[in-house]
C-alpha cells in the first residue's frame, strides 16, 4: 500500500495562504475543465459534486464493485492530512485530480491514482475567531478553478492544477457578525453559491451568489424577510421583540440541491435565534424551511416550513434530496428528506418550483409534536416539551435531531432512501436572555448546561434506516448498540451502501438491498466524511475521509458518563483510497 504524508509545513506564504506544488519533475496529469454541462450530467468516472449530482442522491452509477466481490476491496493508499479536529469533506474527483479540504482552513490535491500529493494551500485561521466549529465540508469544481469557504468568511477561487490564489471574496464578516463558513459551495450557472453558519452569534441567515470567474457578488438572499418583505408579517411587528428578525437565525449551512431542467435552486434554512421561540412570537419564516430560489437572481419561487417558531435548534438546513416517487399510481416529480425534527417528509414540486406537502412519517421519537395537518404538514405541539424562557422543558430527539448534517443516500435501482440516523436521546434545557455580543454564544441557553439524556434500557442509537420511496415503508435498518451515526451514506450501482460515522472507526459496505454487513475496515479515526467513488482506466476506487471530531467527539464524551462509552475516539484526518485486487 502506497502512503504518503502532507503536512503544513509545505508551500510558501502568498497573501496569507500556502501553495506547494508537487515535489520532483514529474509532469502533472491533465485536467479537464468543468463545464455547466459536466455538472449537470457528471460522468460516472468522476465525482463532480459533494453530493454526487445537482440531486443530491449520493450515488454512483459505477458497478465493477458490488455485492458478490467487495469482500475483496483493499486500501490502495492512504495520506494523513496532519490535521485534527472533524474532517466532514468529501473526496472530490475530475480525472486524476483529487480535492480534500479540511479544518482549519486547508486543501489538499492528490493523484486520485496514487496518492502523490500535487498541491497544498492553506488560508490563515485569525485569531481570536469565535466559530464553533473549524470545519469544512468540502469545495466545488468549475472550469478549472477550485472554489472553497474559509471559517473566517471568505471564499477563494484557486487554480485546479496548481492550487494558486486567483481571487477571494468577503462572504460575511466574523469580527462584527461572528459568521463563519463550514458549507461546501455550490456551482450553478457560473455562479458560486455559499451561506454561512452562527445562528448561536445571532446571524441573520443568507445565502450569497459569486460570478465564478471574476468573485463578484451578484445576490444576496436573506432567509429572514425584512418589515414589508413577504414572510416578515410571521414576525413580531410590535413590543419587546419587534426587532427579533434582524438577529433571527435561519442560517443556510449546509449546500443545496438544483433542478437544472425545470432551473430551480432548493436550499435548507436552518435553526432560529435565539432558539427559544417565545422571544420571537410567530411562525418565523423561513426559519427550518426549504426555499426554492431563481438561481439567477435569488428570488424566492415557493418554501416549506418543516416546523412553525422552530424552539429546539432544528435545523432544516439539509436541502431535500429531488427524486420521482409513485403518488396515486403516477410517477410525480418531488423531494424526500430525513429532517432534524424526526420526519421523513415527501414533498411534491412542480416545473416552476413550486412546493406542495404530500406526506411525512416518523422515522425516531419525536415528543414535542401531537399532530401533523394531512394537507398542510403543519405540526402541533406539546407545550410541555417547547422550551421556553426562564423554564425547565425536556424534548425527544436531541438538538442533534433524528439526522443532523450527514447526508442521506438514494438509488435509483433499489428505490430506496438511506438515512443514517440516531434515536432514543433527549435534551434537558433551561431557557434565559442573553445579550447578543459578537463571537459570544447567544442561543437563549447556557451552553455548558446541555443536559443531554439517553431513554433508559435504550437498545441503541445510532443506525441506518432504508426506506421504499414509492410505498413509504422502511424496508430495513442497521442498529448501533454502542455508538451514534455520524455519517454519510454512498450508494452504488453495484447494489452497495457504504458507511462510515461510527465510534469503532469502522469503514463498512452493506447490501443496499438487504442491510447486510459485506465488508469493514477499521481506519486510524472516526468517519464522518461522505464517502464517494470514481473510476482510473476502467478501475473503479471508493475513497472516504477519516478524521473524528466536532460534535461527535463532544457526544462521545458524554456517553462515557451516560452509558459508560469510551471518552474519546482518536482524532487525526487521513484519507483512504479502496479497490478490488491489489
Amino acid at each position: 500500500m502506497r502512503m504518503s504524508l502532507i503536512t503544513a509545513a509545505l508551500g510558501a506564504v502568498i497573501a496569507s495562504a500556502a501553495v506547494a506544488a508537487s515535489p520532483g519533475s514529474a509532469p502533472q496529469p491533465d485536467y479537464k475543465p468543468v463545464t455547466d454541462a459536466r455538472l449537470a450530467s457528471p460522468e460516472a468516472e468522476n465525482w463532480l459534486l459533494t453530493k454526487g449530482n445537482y440531486e443530491g442522491w449520493s450515488y454512483s452509477r459505477l458497478k465493477q464493485i458490488n455485492t458478490a466481490n467487495v469482500a475483496k476491496l483493499k486500501p490502495v493508499w492512504s495520506s494523513a492530512t496532519g490535521v485534527n479536529s472533524g474532517h466532514e469533506a468529501p473526496a472530490i474527483v475530475n480525472g486524476e485530480y483529487m480535492f480534500v479540504s479540511t479544518p482549519h482552513n486547508h486543501v489538499f490535491a492528490y493523484n486520485a491514482r496514487t496518492g502523490k500529493p500535487l498541491w497544498h494551500f492553506q488560508r490563515e485561521v485569525p485569531e481570536g475567531i469565535g466559530a464553533l466549529h473549524r470545519t469544512n465540508r468540502g469545495v466545488s469544481l468549475w472550469k478549472d478553478k477550485v472554489y472553497v469557504g474559509s471559517v473566517d468568511c471568505m471564499l477563494s477561487a484557486l487554480d485546479a492544477r496548481t492550487g494558486k490564489l486567483l481571487w477571494e471574496a468577503q462572504v460575511c464578516d466574523w469580527e462584527t457578525e461572528s459568521a463563519y463558513i463550514t458549507s461546501a459551495p455550490l456551482v450553478v450557472k457560473g455562479k458560486v453559491l455559499i451561506g454561512p453558519s452562527g445562528g448561536e452569534f445571532g446571524v441573520r441567515g443568507f445565502l450569497k451568489a459569486f460570478d465564478a470567474e471574476t468573485g463578484k457578488l451578484a445576490w444576496t438572499r436573506y432567509a429572514v424577510p425584512a418589515p414589508g418583505e413577504k414572510g416578515s408579517e410571521t414576525w413580531p411587528q410590535t413590543g419587546e421583540w419587534k426587532d427579533a428578525w434582524k438577529k433571527g437565525g435561519g442560517t443556510m449551512w449546509m449546500p443545496g440541491n438544483y433542478d437544472s431542467k425545470n432551473d430551480v435552486i432548493y436550499w435548507g434554512v436552518g435553526n432560529g435565534a435565539p432558539w427559544l421561540g417565545d422571544q420571537r412570537p410567530g411562525d418565523n419564516l423561513y426559519l427550518a424551511s426549504v426555499l426554492a430560489l431563481d438561481p439567477a437572481t435569488g428570488d424566492i419561487k415557493s418554501h416549506f416550513q418543516y416546523h412553525w417558531n422552530d424552539s429546539w435548534d432544528w435545523a432544516g438546513m439539509n436541502a431535500p434530496t429531488l427524486v420521482e416517487y409513485t403518488k396515486n399510481g403516477k410517477k410525480v416529480s418531488g423531494m424526500v428528506s430525513a429532517q432534524r425534527n424526526g420526519r421523513l417528509y415527501w414533498l411534491d414540486r412542480d416545473a416552476k418550483g413550486t412546493i406542495t406537502y404530500n406526506k411525512s412519517e416518523p422515522y425516531v421519537t419525536n415528543t414535542v409534536f401531537t399532530a401533523i395537518d394531512p394537507k398542510t404538514g403543519r405540526p402541533s405541539y406539546n407545550k410541555d416539551a417547547k422550551p421556553h424562557t426562564n423554564e425547565t422543558h425536556t424534548y425527544c430527539p436531541s438538538l442533534w435531531g433524528g439526522k443532523d448534517w450527514p447526508y442521506e443516500a438514494y438509488n435509483p435501482d433499489t428505490g430506496m432512501l438511506y438515512i443514517p440516523y440516531n434515536d432514543n436521546h433527549c435534551l434537558t434545557l433551561t431557557g434565559l436572555i442573553q445579550p447578543i455580543i459578537p463571537g459570544t454564544w447567544s442561543a437563549g441557553v447556557d451552553i455548558n448546561k446541555l443536559d443531554l439524556s439517553v431513554k433508559n434500557s435504550f437498545d441503541h442509537i445510532g443506525g441506518i434506516q432504508a426506506w421504499n420511496i414509492d410505498s413509504g415503508k422502511e424496508v430495513w435498518r442497521e442498529k448501533y448498540p454502542h455508538s451514534w451515526n455520524w455519517g454519510s451514506i454512498l450508494t452504488t450501482a453495484g447494489g452497495l451502501l457504504f458507511a462510515g460515522g461510527t465510534n469503532d472507526k469502522m469503514f463498512r459496505a452493506y447490501d443496499a438491498r438487504s442491510g447486510k454487513l459485506l465488508w469493514e475496515f477499521p481506519t486510524p479515526s472516526g468517519i464522518i466524511s461522505p464517502p464517494s467513488s470514481f473510476s482510473i482506466d476502467g478501475k473503479q476506487y471508493i475513497a472516504v475521509v477519516s478524521g473524528y471530531g466536532v460534535d461527535a467527539q463532544w457526544i462521545q464524551g458524554k456517553m462515557h458518563g451516560l452509558a459508560g462509552w469510551d471518552e474519546k475516539v482518536p482524532e487525526g484526518g487521513s484519507v483512504w483510497v479502496f479497490a478490488l485486487g491489489n
